[in-house]
């Protein structure tokens, strides 16, 4: 056994002193060297009682020389695996006795490093040799499996504590090699270790392997293997030792810590159900089963809230199937895919492990027992006939409500599920289901979220004449990321449209309440007939009132610092007058295709103060696209090395033809936003129109009474050349008081114009800024009544104001039609 190699030379022979004592005793360091074990025999070899020596340093059993060699040891020992040769022990009375020691690496079945110490009284000056008898009575004693093989790798010696491993008695093994005693290990990977040593003469210690043993055949063991070379005298390699320690608990520990660590990584990335539901399926296999199915109710997928019910009083329960795995590619054992109903009759398994919260495992699968989801073709399919011989089902639960049920099944070999893994699987899906939950509860609050926010934007774009409208919202993917950016057409007095879009602040439900004050806002100040910058400094203040509002709840306010563009577009002179508040500026894509951004002065957000807001007017070619939008676009999608970005891509990507406004819509969102964006983004597009000159009819008035018959004549002539007979009367009323009102309080000039659109539009343009206000005139008053009366007569009326004085504009619904349409 080369038990002297690393001895000294013997003082007169200058051979090397071998190992040959009749009282030998082994004793167990730790790895700090501190003694763990004591026999008897090793207190009468070395004078201490177990009770004095247990738990000392085995430093301080040694004479003051060799104490101090001790570092030196040990690193050779952690170098080699071991270290032989003579040392000097101090006995308790102050003795000291010569030993010959010898120190093994080991390692216990968790995997813990210890320290083998073989001892025995040092020789006579002369020399002395340690028997073979002495040797084998020592190593069969050894709880560690031990075996010496030739250069051929045959077996030439065993001890008894290696049987447990299988492959027979010692007897047996003799002239025999590993791969005929073991034939499920891995022999080939073994037999290359131990020829390297044989070749090196480096030790291996430490080499773990898993395989099926002899002596457990329908389970995977791991064990610890060293491996050390013999040489003779002269130093030629003799055949090779082996040590073999069961390490298999150990190693379940160790891999069911990986399988729940990679569980925490890669489970709950998404908050998405689906998404979660398959990851789970995604990491049990193959460390934990062949084939994973996962099973919710529909409600959990929608992210409600699971109704208790009695699931097993119904002949079959319907679970979405979710996610789904398997060790062969294709997953062909699913009778079901993802996205599919699964059909469970009420006394199957997951059924009961649904309703009743419990798990449930079956090491073996009944031959002829059918598949418990039903295929939707209404074949009858069987486990032996998918290749499954042992399941597990676990419910998946989460704040004491079950989600669904997973399922675990192995294909792959013979071996059952046992109660360990069913443990480990339950801790699995366990925390599995904490994410699922969360992704369920997340799914609801962004739902409600979308739904509040779609619920404040425009349901349907206003009959006008103005343009025509296309518009295109895609949400952010996370509900920390949904957000405030909403767009609006808006009818405005003389046949005028307003186009808005905003962008708020902040992220989640209060960035979306938020927008719908500001989109309130803005409507109500738009019925006021505000150029845009008045607006917007209306539309600062009221975000100015709303920021004081939350400071005053202590909260933190989400629309300080919100954008907003406001564009007024006229279709009858082709002229458009926009404002920006911090907002990014439109572009202008004109017949030809050709693309412009709006030279607008941005002015500060909405909420920071600062400079008054800016409008910039311009005439824009009937036929051209305005093309208002968020942040979001610009930069809702990377763009490839070498391609434009930002404004340039947005400019190439509006340019491109289309058949249609929604498909050039389409094309864009498309084109620059990702399917999961990390920003809302809004996009409106309208082409404009032209009135057509002969639909409307402009009159110069002088400041003279008797002309208010020449207005009521010129009304009367247009509506007749117009076919609108019907409303002849009520606009002669209507024309009548709103000139008799400018001649009487304001100042010229006088202006009467008449559009006919969507509805009769009458305008009366003077040049006083003085409002008038309607009244209920007493029954003794002489005046009073001109602004009641058109108010009677007209379906709407209202006054806005120009850079020279103000218009008062009614309009009525035309025959067989309504205002409000």
């Amino acid at each position: 056994m080369a038990a002297d190699r690393g001895l000294p030379p013997d003082g007169l022979t200058g051979r090397k002193a071998s190992f040959d004592v009749a009282d030998a005793t082994v004793f167990l360091l730790d790895a700090r060297g501190r003694v763990e074990s004591w026999p008897a025999a090793a207190g009468r070899l070395l004078g201490h009682s177990a009770a004095t020596a247990v738990g000392r340093p085995a430093a301080e059993l040694l004479a003051p020389d060799d104490a101090a060699r001790v570092p030196v040891l040990a690193a050779e020992c952690r170098e080699r695996g071991g270290w032989s040769g003579l040392l000097s022990a101090l006995r308790d009375d102050g003795g000291v006795t010569g030993i010959l020691a010898q120190v093994v690496r080991v390692t216990d079945g968790e995997g813990r490093l210890h320290w083998l110490v073989l001892a025995a009284e040092a020789p006579p000056a002369h020399g002395w040799e340690m028997g073979r008898e002495v040797l084998e009575r020592i190593v069969t004693a050894s709880p560690v499996g031990m075996a010496i093989v030739d250069t051929d790798l045959r077996c030439v010696w065993a001890n008894p504590a290696l049987e447990q491993y299988g492959g027979g008695p010692t007897a047996e093994r003799i002239g025999r090699r590993l791969g005929e005693l073991q034939p499920r290990l891995d022999t080939a990977a073994l037999e290359a270790q131990m020829r390297r040593v044989l070749q090196t003469g480096e030790p291996v210690t430490g080499y773990e392997h898993t395989g099926r043993v002899a002596a457990d055949p329908y389970h995977d063991r791991a064990q610890t293997m060293s491996f050390v070379r013999l040489d003779d005298p002269e130093g030629r390699p003799m055949g090779l030792c082996y040590t073999v320690v069961d390490v298999t608990e150990h190693y379940r520990s160790r891999r069911q810590m990986a399988l729940l660590d990679r569980a925490g990584e890669y489970i709950g990335r998404t908050l998405d159900v689906l998404q979660t539901a398959q990851d789970l399926a995604d990491v049990a296999v193959p460390e934990l089963a062949d084939f994973v199915t996962v099973d919710l109710l529909d409600s959990v997928i929608r992210g409600e809230e699971p109704q208790p019910g009695p699931l097993s009083d119904a002949d079959t329960v319907l679970l979405r199937r979710a996610g789904q795995q398997s060790l062969r590619p294709g997953v062909p054992e699913a009778v079901i895919e993802v996205g599919g109903l699964a059909g469970y009759h009420a006394w199957t398994p997951p059924i009961r492990a649904l309703a009743g919260g419990g798990s449930w495992r079956a090491g073996r699968l009944a031959p002829g027992s059918a598949a418990w989801a039903e295929a939707p073709n209404g074949r009858h399919v069987q486990f032996e006939e998918l290749g499954l011989h042992t399941v597990m089902v676990i419910p998946i639960r989460a704040r004491g409500i079950t989600m669904g049920v997973a399922s675990f099944f192995r294909s792959q070999g013979d071996q059952p599920f046992t109660d360990d893994d069913l443990r480990l699987a339950e801790e699995f899906v366990a925390r599995a289901a904490v994410c699922m939950d969360n992704a369920r509860r997340y799914t609801r609050e962004r739902e409600s979220a979308l739904v509040l926010q779609r619920s404040l934007l425009p349901q349907a774009v206003p009959e006008q004449d103005a343009v025509c409208v296309a518009s295109a919202y895609r949400p952010a993917n996370e509900l920390g990321d949904v957000g405030g950016d909403w767009f609006d057409v808006l009818a405005l007095s003389g046949a005028r449209v307003a186009l808005v879009v905003g962008d708020v602040t902040g992220h989640g439900i209060d960035a979306v309440a938020t927008m719908g004050r500001l989109r309130t806002a803005v409507q109500t100040l738009a019925a006021l007939d505000l150029r845009p910058e008045e607006l917007l400094g209306h539309l600062d203040d009221v975000v100015g009132r709303v920021v004081r509002e939350e400071k005053s709840r202590r909260a933190r306010s989400g629309a300080l610092g919100s954008s907003c563009l406001y564009a007024v577009y006229d279709p009858i002179d082709r002229r458009c007058t926009m404002a920006s508040a911090g907002h990014p500026v439109p572009a202008v894509i004109a017949p030809d295709h050709t693309v412009t951004f709006v030279d607008l002065p941005v002015g500060p957000r909405l909420g920071v103060g600062g400079l008054p807001f800016e409008s910039h007017e311009f005439e824009v070619p009937e036929g051209s696209v305005l093309a208002l939008y968020t942040d979001g676009l610009e930069s809702g999608s990377p763009s490839g090395p070498g391609e434009p970005h930002g404004e340039e891509r947005l400019r190439q990507t509006l340019a491109a033809p289309a058949p249609t406004l929604d498909a050039l819509c389409s094309h864009v969102i498309d084109a620059l936003v990702s399917v999961r964006p990390q920003d809302d983004v809004a996009l409106l597009l309208a082409r404009t129109r032209v009135l057509d000159p002969e639909r409307r009819a402009l009159r110069d008035l002088p400041a003279d009474p008797a002309i208010v018959a020449e207005a009521r004549a010129a009304a009367t002539g247009q509506l007749e050349r117009w076919g609108l007979d019907e409303l002849v009367f009520t606009t002669e009323l209507v024309v009548s008081e709103l000139v008799t009102n400018a001649l009487r309080h304001a100042t010229e000039p006088i202006q009467l114009r008449l559009i006919l659109g969507r509805t009769l539009i009458c305008e009366v343009a003077d040049g006083s800024s003085a409002s008038p206000y309607l009244r209920h005139p007493r029954t003794t008053d002489e005046s009073g009544r001109g602004l009641f009366i058109v108010s009677q007569f007209a379906d709407r009326w209202g006054t806005r104001y120009t850079t020279t004085g103000k218009v008062i504009w009614t309009e009525q619904a035309l025959p067989g039609r309504d205002a409000a349409s």
